[in-house]
């Protein structure tokens, strides 16, 4: 009979072996807070469908987004960002939309609250 300090050993081993413990990616999420002023600019209005993406009613893509939103800037001031998510929009198509503009510099990124 097998003791049970091999078995316990060869069932570590295999989950230790057949497991992952990388990161594939992370996005930097965190809570709102108060702000300390106005922003001198407008903010930009985002809304993500599941297969549609709209800049302040104009349809726009995720490829041509950095374009579209150098439009939108004045100036060195961060530009705020307010994201609503319409319909089923899954939790990629979010991750995909905060990725591109993590990539982006000088940003203020709201997600707002679905009803």
């Amino acid at each position: 009979m097998t003791s049970l300090i091999d078995v316990i050993f060869l069932l570590l081993l295999f989950f230790m072996l057949s497991s992952t413990f990388t990161r594939f990616a992370e996005v930097e999420l965190s809570a709102a807070g108060s702000a300390s002023g106005a922003s001198p600019d407008r903010p930009v209005f985002l809304s993500l469908g599941a297969d549609s993406l709209r800049l302040n009613a104009t349809d726009a893509s995720l490829k041509d987004l950095s374009d579209a939103l150098a439009r939108h800037r004045s100036g060195e001031a961060p530009l705020a960002i307010l994201v609503s998510l319409q319909g089923n929009v899954t939790a990629q198509r979010l991750t995909d939309l905060l990725a591109a503009l993590r990539s982006l510099p000088n940003l203020n990124v709201t997600v707002l609250e679905t009803t």
